[in-house]
């Protein structure tokens, strides 16, 4: 039974690769891609970008500042965030990609100057799930057979990764890039066709409806609660807004 169970495990495990939700053979269920950090950088990209030059323009437009002077604040926080962004992000997977090549190397050539000793703690790993000694080692043995598989259990073990699943950083900084400059985008809208009081307003309220669209579509991913993930995402685009405004209003008369 317990081996009909691992076996089960195991070809679950190497069937699924979590691109997107495309299905795959023998698979029970299916899964989105929550590892490969593209769809984590859109997500929270277009959130910073809409939530940051929201807060930007409703501060700077506060201070009485004209239409232009808005858009260029607009604009110019749009790039910047954007590049900021997905450099940070191609910074940290690349960074985060190199650490797991690096621990892969040290444990490829463990496994070819050391096999019994990984299969011994291959074992003592099954041993800990419940095998007894016997088919902890008859497993161990067997996922040593092939250098690549052994490679791909130690490091799902002992690294808790998967080797061809390290991420992309090109693709998740020109996720970011293009996530936050559209977030950035939404409330800047009104300043290109219009100015003053009606401006703001409409900048207030195009920032609010995205942010609860992000806050619904999180939900959908999450399978959270709709009502409170969306009122998440406005009270916090709220806070920042106010905070702004604030600030923005205070230096118009000070300054």
């Amino acid at each position: 039974m317990v081996d009909g169970a691992s076996e089960h495990a195991d070809e679950h495990e190497h069937e699924h690769h979590h691109d997107g939700e495309r299905p795959h053979r023998h698979m029970v269920h299916r899964h989105r891609d929550v590892t490969g950090g593209t769809a984590r950088a859109t997500v929270f990209g277009i959130s910073d970008g809409l939530v940051s030059n929201v807060a930007l323009i409703l501060g700077v437009a506060a201070a009485e500042s004209d239409a232009s002077n808005v858009v260029i604040a607009g604009v110019a926080g749009l790039l910047a965030g954007a590049s900021s962004m997905a450099a940070g992000e191609y910074v940290s997977m690349k960074a985060q990609s190199e650490l797991v090549e690096r621990e892969l190397a040290i444990e490829r050539r463990s496994l070819e100057r050391q096999p019994a000793a990984e299969i011994r703690e291959l074992a003592a790993v099954y041993r800990q799930r419940g095998l007894d000694d016997d088919q902890a080692m008859e497993m161990a043995e067997a996922v040593m057979v092939d250098p690549e598989v052994a490679l791909e259990v130690h490091a799902r073990e002992e690294l808790g990764v998967n080797p061809s699943e390290t991420g992309n950083p090109v693709a998740a900084a020109l996720s970011s890039f293009v996530a936050f400059a559209v977030g950035a985008l939404i409330p800047l809208i009104p300043w290109f066709i219009g100015s003053g009081t009606a401006a703001i307003v409409a900048s207030a309220v195009l920032g609010i409806i995205a942010a609860a669209a992000v806050g619904i579509v999180l939900a959908r991913f999450t399978e959270r609660s709709v009502v409170r993930t969306a009122l998440r995402q406005v009270t916090w685009a709220v806070v920042a807004c106010t905070a702004t405004f604030t600030i923005g209003t205070w230096l118009g008369n000070v300054v």
